[in-house]
């Protein structure tokens, strides 16, 4: 029985200094471009929404969810990978590099934040039990650049540093399972 999991990354979201990365809505852009997701994905047959619990990601899937009638289940272990403590927003000129360091080694964490092997641990946990509670459902996921591409490269070694730096806000994967082996991977968004 095949089960399928689109990957929506969020749409483009404001950081402002001193912000918190909880509550970061969409940009105008980011709006639009939610509205594009629902035309992309209006027609596939969803029948589960599941979102982190960041504001960004639920709010780049609402559209769809509501347009055909369904809640968004929010999950705590889909937020995206915790760079600094209490959800504070890294500075755009520190992401890359500490980005780069997070992929190069697998146990570094900034003070109060989280290692590239616990952000996956988490994640992938609820992934699979996604994939079981779900089975041969069509489930859209609402979360993030870095953990959409850790619970990816678990699958798939190629899903890592490199291809995140090349995917866009927004970008959706669709993955198809068979129980929990990957079958195949496909890009949907067409920027």
């Amino acid at each position: 029985m095949k089960t399928f999991i689109y990957m929506v990354r969020h749409g483009d979201s404001p950081k402002t200094a001193g912000g918190n990365e909880r509550t970061r809505g969409l940009t105008d852009k980011g709006k639009a471009d939610a509205h594009k997701i629902t035309e992309i994905l209006k027609d596939e047959g969803i029948d589960t929404f599941i979102s982190s619990p960041y504001s960004r990601a639920f709010l780049t899937i609402e559209e769809l969810a509501q347009s055909l009638g369904k809640e968004i289940l929010v999950f705590e272990d889909l937020r995206e990978m915790v760079f600094l403590s209490e959800d504070a927003i890294l500075a755009e000129k520190e992401l890359y590099p500490t980005v780069k360091k997070i992929f190069t080694e697998p146990d570094f964490s900034l003070p109060g934040g989280e290692s590239l092997k616990n952000c996956q641990n988490r994640s992938i946990a609820v992934l699979k039990r996604i994939l079981h509670e779900h089975k041969g459902q069509k489930v859209v996921l609402g979360t993030h650049g870095a953990v959409m591409t850790l619970m990816m490269g678990y699958f798939d070694r190629q899903y890592d540093l490199e291809f995140l730096l090349k995917t866009s806000k927004p970008d959706i994967y669709r993955m198809e399972f068979n129980e929990d082996a990957l079958l195949e991977t496909k890009r949907l968004w067409k920027s």
